[in-house]
């Protein structure tokens, strides 16, 4: 089922918090320390999941849970906030069973890529792990500009 954007005014308070998370956290790598070698963009990204016969990679939400709660990519499931302490904890334990050469996305889409807190530390995070096949998802202005507004599917709630 397609969700329709959500209310300027939710999405706007994401944005402002989002922010303010980056200008806290301002000692974090910032999402261009990701080679472009390990970027997917969204209409890759769908069309593997949208291919039944394709193996889908685990796909992992690493921003705002009110983003995730609003519209996030079906079949994705929420982590928490990278750019946070307990954010990089949840993904460790997440991904402590997933074996090292399985396909991992990770995405966070709450912000322009160029402010992203998140992105990039749960990207170092699992290949300091050892995770050899780690893409992040490239959203370039925010997840209802880069994925909901262009149709791919998505999913509501937690």
């Amino acid at each position: 089922m397609l969700l329709t954007r959500p209310r300027w005014s939710g999405w706007l308070s994401v944005l402002a918090g989002c922010l303010w998370l980056a200008s806290a956290h301002a000692a974090h790598p910032p999402a261009s320390s990701i080679p472009a070698s390990n970027l997917v963009e969204p209409s890759v990204l769908a069309q593997t999941l949208s291919d039944a016969r394709a193996p889908h990679p685990l796909v992992l939400q690493v921003g705002s849970r009110v983003l995730y709660a609003q519209a996030h990519i079906a079949g994705a499931e929420y982590v928490g906030a990278a750019g946070t302490d307990e954010g990089l904890a949840a993904l460790r334990a997440r991904v402590a069973s997933v074996p090292k050469d399985a396909p991992i996305v990770l995405y966070c889409g709450c912000c322009p890529w160029s402010h992203c807190p998140n992105i990039a530390e749960a990207f170092a995070e699992l290949r300091g792990k050892g995770y050899m096949h780690v893409q992040a998802l490239h959203i370039d202005n925010d997840f209802g500009t880069n994925w909901v507004d262009q149709g791919y599917p998505t999913a509501k709630g937690e």
